[in-house]
């Protein structure tokens, strides 16, 4: 790993980010963590067996554009990148004798990452076709049994996460950033083993000299 201390794991929701992410943090010993847990924008907005959806999740994506959507979340990961800058530094300046860190989450987007000066940080994007998001969250949201209501919210949400991808993925492969399939027929020992190649092949975060 030529020592690198710190991985970055960015995408879209529902990509396989905190799987991959947990599956490469074990592989190397490192400590995984979610930019969520440093402030966390309207989650998911379908009900699961121990969580009903709050009542301002509804609301935000119930009465919001999909451009509104994109811009309000777009605008949280600017105000929450000092943050995570911080994060990220701190931790690849730390000796080898701790653990490094997985930090993984779609707070990471491309730009801010690139232009990273950090040594010891390495940086890759997962995606998946939009098929299999879409299947992904209506299996989760049990899509097919909720109110028309319940099916609006998840249809935003659906049409928040695909917007958001197809702008990452024009900003990644813009940049020459390296990124990574998790879709169909990808197992997550598979994807954590391509996450690894790539990070070890970087000559600068995000970018091996093959690039994507």
């Amino acid at each position: 790993m030529r020592g690198v201390r710190v991985v970055l794991i960015g995408g879209t929701s529902n990509v396989g980010k905190s799987t991959v992410a947990r599956a490469v943090a074990d592989g190397l010993g490192f400590e995984c963590l979610s930019t969520d847990e440093l402030a966390r924008h309207p989650g998911r907005p379908w009900r699961t067996p121990d969580r009903e959806v709050p009542p301002h999740v509804a609301e935000h994506y119930g009465s919001l554009t999909v451009d509104e959507l994109i811009r309000s979340v777009l605008d949280h990961y600017d105000r929450l990148w000092p943050r995570v800058e911080e994060l990220i530094t701190a931790r690849a300046a730390e000796d080898s004798t701790g653990p490094g860190l997985v930090l993984e989450g779609s707070a990471l987007w491309p730009v801010p990452v690139a232009e990273l000066e950090v040594p010891r940080t390495a940086a890759v994007w997962l995606t998946a076709d939009d098929a299999v998001v879409r299947a992904r969250v209506r299996s989760a949201g049990h899509y097919e049994t909720a109110t028309t209501a319940e099916q609006h919210l998840m249809d935003q949400f659906l049409a928040r996460t695909t917007r958001y991808q197809e702008l990452m993925l024009d900003t990644v492969d813009r940049l020459g950033l390296d990124r990574v399939d998790t879709g169909t027929g990808h197992s997550v020992a598979e994807s954590a083993g391509s996450v690894l190649a790539a990070v070890d092949a970087q000559v600068a975060v995000g970018r091996s000299p093959a690039g994507g």
